[in-house]
């Protein structure tokens, strides 16, 4: 596996943390590197569901987030991206407040799909969730950024 360039992982983080969806549920990077990541949301009254505990729509986005950003530094071109193509979890304990801490590790990568997976903890590292992703290699469907990104591994 090539190693990260620490100055597109600064960089990416930044475009991450920034997107309109990521504010929008309050999550963020806080790790991303060859075959793992790290996102944290920070639950508020927006996260619950009509019966007081955090919608399980929450935990399938932290956990469609970190096990997509786990395969990202394993695609081996420079201006690739990743969807999607399923995602299978376990809830296995509820949540009402406190923080999500989803931990992705990249399980497989290929050519054309890799496969990962994510475990979400509260913070006294309780299990709430956990899940699998199978995701699509895109070509030329890197994340945008301005000024663009720097290299994405070192060389």
């Amino acid at each position: 596996m090539k190693i990260p360039n620490p100055e597109h992982v600064e960089r990416l983080t930044r475009v991450i943390n920034t997107a309109p969806y990521f504010k929008l549920i309050s999550m963020k990077v806080c790790e991303i590197g060859a075959g793992h990541s790290l996102f944290e949301i920070d639950l508020g009254q927006k996260h619950l569901q009509p019966f007081g505990h955090v919608h399980g729509g929450v935990f399938a986005t932290i956990i469609d987030t970190a096990a997509s950003w786990a395969i990202f530094y394993g695609i081996e071109e420079h201006d690739a991206g990743m969807t999607s193509v399923d995602l299978k979890l376990n809830y296995l304990a509820p949540a009402v407040s406190g923080k999500l801490i989803a931990k992705g590790r990249q399980i497989k990568i290929g050519k054309t799909l890799g496969y990962a997976e994510a475990e979400v903890i509260d913070e006294s590292g309780k299990i709430l969730a956990h899940g699998t992703s199978t995701l699509m290699i895109l070509p030329g469907k890197a994340p945008a950024a301005a000024p663009p990104l720097p290299s994405k591994f070192i060389e």
